[in-house]
């Protein structure tokens, strides 16, 4: 049996499906009954755990050949990751009490960082989940091209703006269906220790590029205008933020090119879905 948290979203979704499907057992780790009702017509089993209860988690853990496990995703953290570390405790607890034979993690480019920055929480997540007595692997996704759907209104109208910039700099982006197959493809695998999974599109993209894809599935010209990072934090707390600064610190390392894949020991892969298709997607 494979136990899948944050399967109600669209990485976790994939991952659930993609078991599902090559008939393996699943069970969905769900924070309400109501979310887990559509998995339990699908056939999965249904646990009920928050990020940062260990006991629950450890139940819904207990028995598993592999667990898929990620930080609930969210762009406003409490200075020094509050929030985020309890959930890793409680992860890491219930990981070590539960000891399904085998981790695989959703991490990301850039997790290792040195500097100061919104990704450094699942640097920490890499840090404390990598000492568990069980293997595990580290899947350290590109940007994903779905983050372009809070766009799509303002495409219609003609242009995006960006905060990433020179706009046309390529930044390594990938799939979500791609990042949830890998991750449902691990967990079907065997390694010892800690395995480190580095995954990006066949290509690179600049918001140019993301311009020009809207543009071909709208069917309409699409221009990409730059958000200048002096406007950065007005913008971000007028949109209720109340801790922007890590956002644009991760924004500056995509930007200055310090947010990047290690290479090295980690093992590259690259997804099959285009732009065109993640964007037509989102119509």
């Amino acid at each position: 049996m494979h136990a899948v948290t944050g399967i109600s979203g669209k990485v976790g979704g994939v991952v659930g499906r993609t078991l599902l499907g090559a008939g393996k057992d699943v069970r969905a780790v769900v924070r309400s009954a109501a979310k887990g009702a559509a998995w339990r017509e699908q056939g999965c089993e249904v646990a009920l755990a928050a990020m940062e209860d260990a006991d629950a988690l450890r139940d819904a853990f207990a028995g598993a050949e592999s667990v898929f496990v990620l930080l609930p995703p969210t762009f406003d953290r409490s200075p020094g990751f509050v929030e985020a570390r309890q959930q890793i405790a409680a992860l890491r607890a219930a990981l070590e009490a539960a000891r399904p034979r085998k981790v695989v993690a959703l991490s990301t480019i850039g997790a290792r960082a040195g500097q100061p920055n919104l990704l450094r929480q699942l640097g920490l997540m890499e840090q404390e989940l990598g000492q568990l007595p069980v293997p595990v692997a580290f899947l350290r996704a590109a940007w994903f091209i779905e983050n372009f759907a809070w766009d799509l209104d303002a495409a219609r109208g003609g242009a995006i703006a960006s905060y990433l910039q020179p706009l046309e700099r390529k930044v390594p982006m990938v799939a979500c269906a791609d990042v949830g197959r890998t991750a449902a493809e691990l967990m079907q695998q065997d390694w010892q220790g800690r395995r480190v999974v580095e995954l990006e599109a066949a290509q690179r993209y600049s918001p140019n590029d993301i311009a020009a894809g809207f543009a071909r599935v709208l069917g309409r010209p699409v221009r990409a205008d730059i958000i200048e990072r002096a406007a950065w934090q007005e913008l971000f707390t007028a949109q209720g933020m109340r801790n922007p600064e890590p956002r644009m610190q991760m924004l500056d390392g995509f930007n200055e090119g310090w947010i990047a894949f290690e290479g090295g020991a980690a093992e590259a892969r690259t997804g099959g879905v285009a732009l065109d298709t993640v964007l037509a997607s989102m119509l």
